[in-house]
């Protein structure tokens, strides 16, 4: 059992060094960095969006915004998309799980924001749809998958696609990137 665990440490911790080396993927994470920075000052929000444990991480990262990383400052307006659960149930019932945030998008999305979506696969058909509607708005997307990007890589201004087809080392680097987004965000925000 140890080995096993020294196993799953040792893959998480393969997947952040290939992270650590890229530097593509480094340079497209400042610039994500700048770009919220400039729609926060510009008064525009981030909208998150995922399923499964990808709308966790998305809630956690808004909520980081929302609330506080490291510094006591004011609140940034940040929303995860799925968390007025009678909004995505009756959505969800009464026209499709696959519209659930392409209509809140297309409802409350407006030009300058931004709007970040996490799927591992890059092919989760609520997400690709909310990226079209964005598009359609004039909204930054930066899209959160995993190797290959999917259908998000074509319609994503920024990829993070982390190095790797296994979820859950997949979902380790999107909470470290992001993490690692909102941080210098509020340094430079609030310097």
């Amino acid at each position: 059992m140890l080995n096993k665990i020294k196993d799953i440490i040792a893959a998480s911790i393969k997947v952040k060094q290939e992270l650590l080396q890229n530097d593509a993927l480094l340079e497209t994470v400042n610039t994500c960095v700048t770009e919220i920075v400039a729609a926060f000052k510009n008064g525009n929000k981030v909208l998150f969006c995922g399923n499964g444990g990808s709308a966790a991480d998305a809630q956690h990262l808004a909520a980081e915004f929302s609330g506080r990383f490291y510094l006591d400052r004011d609140a940034l307006p940040a929303e995860a998309l799925h968390c007025n659960t009678s909004y995505m149930t009756a959505v969800a019932n009464d026209y499709s799980y696959d519209v659930i945030y392409s209509r809140l998008v297309k409802g409350i999305g407006i030009k300058g924001d931004v709007l970040i979506g996490l799927s591992t696969s890059g092919n989760s058909k609520n997400i690709v749809a909310a990226f079209e509607v964005a598009k359609e708005k004039g909204m930054i997307t930066i899209g959160f998958t995993g190797e290959s990007g999917g259908k998000l890589k074509a319609i994503s201004d920024y990829l993070l696609n982390v190095p790797s087809s296994d979820t859950p080392r997949i979902q380790e680097s999107h909470i470290m990137l992001g993490h690692i987004i909102c941080e210098l965000v509020e340094a430079q925000y609030f310097a």
